[in-house]
């Protein structure tokens, strides 16, 4: 869905102005040699008690955590997770704050203003009784693990007041990055900046790091009769960046209670958010549905009213101080923040816009992830994903019964017909205005397809389990606005696992390792394009485009011109994902040849020789493209010998399956490995070979399985 024609707007960016602004306000008091910090949150007292926990790392350093309650296992976690990366997690705990400029700067800022803006901390803290008392529980355990680690290691704290964290700053933490996922920085990025709305925003700066718009996953599940081994698969594939605030985690809980989970987390999550227990499994892919509204208020003339249903409205108004770090000082900007009966509300030249989102104003996100780990089967399961709290992102679920499913989640806007939603709506009448989300039960789904595979590539649901098992678009409303495009990835698993009745194993890890382009994607179109430049005037251009001619489709760097192949399809990428215009075919070309020039001194360097996976005195070569289902998404080419450090792309992997009497068996494989940010750590590396390799760790789920294979034994 195009959101081009949702609102034209120029001027200044709203955020670059309070920061540069501010720069006056920054020297008198940088010259007056002022420190400005804000007070730490204040809220609720936490309980005070004395948690049950043992730690174990096996081999690769993944840390099991066996505790008597699930809040034990809570603090464990927390506990295990700081050791590995607390610089991260401390990141996490500012940005609920509104304190994550006095670590990071104006990108910083940036990210408290949006914390403000949405209303998080309010969120969270005005809502967390309405959480189960069970979550809460688990929240204020992984808050204290953290104020554990932090009070043993005080030389690792980086800003004071900081801590101790609470369980409300760990609600925070999610009702905060929830809704960039699916594409909020669209609407914040172009209000702020004052341009047109597009289907997404590259915001420099977001609480889920840069390039949110380029997250993405592939997903597989494949039911018994479908695989030659007469199990049940489930394929966990993430496409996350390798460093920052939404890098995975690996980690396997045990509880007295029932929170035995296998899998991967953010930095701020008391549990795994994906993975397996022993009855079932489930993944995740992100989706893009249209779920987001923007209206444009009628002001009065002194812009504190709005006008709503005939009825002039106070548009409500608060300052805040957004601390920046410069130098050695954190300096105060201020801000003035407006909200208005439909949501968020942006000031900028053109007028007041306010921002209606899925998930506004929703803490049952915590809940429903910790309800999914409890599931024991598909009925539990479902009740879980009925409760409405995860804004968005496609579910793929496996379980022992042979069960395999898809479901396309979103807290799809309850829209009344009359408008067009993908457009600028009239803010003065609450006839533009959704109250809540639809119920689970008008969600896009797939159980048990005929063809035993359900598979997502951040393509559209309508094309997601073969030939004969597909779901009809026309059942459902437009006004869900479920996105129809489509990626190399979804349209290769698709045809991969539809072409083969009885996949074995071996086969089924050779489609995720699939490096090929299809040509009847959209990468097909892209690379005709190059082919019909009539390049007479232009001999380097033409030479380019015969190398161009003469590439095999795939990108496992055997072929010469595999490089610039890669380089042309990044520059479509992100294109095609937002769903926008393409570049032009010869001005990408020229950019590429005098890239790959300046570099390289040539035009078809091996595409391994250029693209790196890249950790502390490791240097690998890495194949793989950035819409193939082997995914490279993102290199950062600031390096000093010209070449290319993958940073976002194939992250954690996981497979699940389980045999005919129901047992559960995994493996898994990251990047770099479970060190996340501690160089001095023997497994900060020490998965990289492997996974380029293509290989997998075990993953050691029963708590006997991961004694026997210890490597240190502990308590917090």
């Amino acid at each position: 869905m195009d959101r081009c024609d949702k609102v034209s707007l120029q001027g200044e960016s709203e955020m670059r102005k309070f920061l540069w602004a501010s720069l006056a306000l920054v020297g008198v008091v940088a010259g007056a040699g002022a420190l400005w910090e804000p007070l730490a949150a204040t809220g609720y007292d936490m309980p005070k008690r004395s948690y049950d926990v043992e730690i174990v790392r096996d081999e690769f350093g993944v840390p099991h955590i066996n505790g008597k309650t699930d809040a034990d296992t809570a603090y464990g976690l927390a506990f295990a997770h700081a050791e590995d990366d607390f610089s991260t997690i401390e990141d996490v705990v500012a940005m609920t704050r509104g304190r994550y400029g006095a670590l990071a700067g104006s990108d910083g800022a940036k990210v408290d203003y949006v914390m403000h803006l949405l209303g998080a901390r309010e969120t969270a803290e005005t809502r967390y009784m309405e959480l189960s008392p069970e979550v809460r529980a688990v929240a204020e355990a992984y808050a204290a693990g953290l104020n554990h680690y932090a009070a043993k290691h005080p030389e690792e704290v980086r800003l004071s007041k900081l801590f101790p964290a609470t369980g409300q700053d760990i609600v925070t933490g999610f009702v905060l990055r929830a809704p960039f996922f699916y594409g909020l920085d669209s609407a914040i990025g172009a209000l702020t900046e004052g341009k047109p709305l597009p289907k997404e925003s590259a915001a420099s700066m977001t609480p889920i790091g840069r390039d949110p718009e380029m997250n993405g996953s592939n997903a597989f599940a494949i039911a018994p009769k479908r695989m030659a081994d007469g199990k049940t698969w489930l394929i966990s594939n993430s496409h996350q960046p390798y460093e920052g605030q939404v890098a995975w985690y690996e980690a396997v809980t045990h509880s007295g209670e029932g929170l035995d989970m296998a899998g991967a987390l953010f930095p701020g999550s008391p549990f795994v958010l994906l993975g397996h227990n022993r009855h079932l499994g489930w993944t995740n892919t992100v989706n893009r549905p249209d779920l987001i509204d923007v209206y444009k208020l009628v002001m009065n003339k002194a812009g504190d009213q709005y006008r709503y249903d005939g009825k002039w409205m106070p548009l409500s108004s608060k300052r805040v101080w957004l601390p920046v770090k410069i130098g050695p000082f954190n300096l105060p900007v201020p801000q003035t923040i407006y909200r208005s009966i439909h949501g968020p509300v942006i000031k900028n030249d053109k007028g007041y816009f306010a921002i209606r989102y899925a998930g506004i104003d929703n803490v049952k996100v915590v809940e429903q992830y910790y309800r999914n780990t409890k599931a024991t089967n598909w009925e539990e399961w479902t009740q879980s994903m009925a409760i409405g709290g995860i804004p968005a992102t496609n579910f793929i679920y496996a379980d022992k019964t042979g069960r395999v499913a898809y479901i396309y989640n979103a807290l799809f806007p309850d829209r009344k017909p009359g408008y067009d939603y993908t457009k600028l709506l009239p803010g003065d009448t609450s006839a533009a205005m959704w109250a809540g989300p639809v119920g689970f039960a008008r969600y896009p789904k797939i159980v048990d397809p005929a063809s035993g595979f359900v598979q997502n590539a951040n393509n559209t649901p309508f094309l997601a389990a073969g030939p004969g098992s597909e779901m009809d678009p026309e059942a459902y409303s437009p006004y869900l606005g479920i996105e129809l495009g489509m990626t190399n990835r979804g349209l290769r698993a698709t045809q991969l696992l539809a072409a083969d009745s009885s996949i074995t194993p071996q086969e089924l890890l050779a489609i995720k390792m699939d490096m090929i382009y299809s040509k009847e994607s959209w990468v097909g179109a892209w690379m005709a394009s190059f082919a019909a430049l009539d390049l007479k005037d232009a001999p380097e251009l033409a030479e380019a485009q015969k190398l161009l001619a003469s590439w095999d489709w795939s990108s496992d760097g055997k072929g010469r011109a595999d490089a610039l192949a890669e380089r042309i399809i990044r520059f479509g990428a992100r294109r095609n994902w937002r769903g926008e215009k393409m570049p032009d075919p010869r001005e990408t070309l020229q950019e590429a040849v005098t890239e790959f020039k300046e570099r390289f001194g040539r035009i078809d360097p091996p595409l391994g020789d250029i693209q790196r996976l890249r950790r502390g005195e490791v240097d690998l070569p890495m194949l793989g493209g950035s819409d193939a289902l082997r995914a490279t998404t993102i290199w950062d080419a600031e390096q000093a010998d010209g070449k290319m450090r993958v940073r976002h792309g194939d992250s954690y992997i996981m497979l699940m399956r389980w045999d005919k009497d129901g047992k559960v068996q995994s493996e898994s494989i990251q990047p770099y490995g479970s060190a996340t940010t501690r160089p001095e750590s023997p497994h900060y590396t020490d998965q990289m070979k492997l996974f380029l390799a293509g290989g997998y760790k075990p993953v050691h789920f029963e708590w006997a399985d991961a004694v026997q294979n210890a490597k240190r034994r502990y308590r917090p």
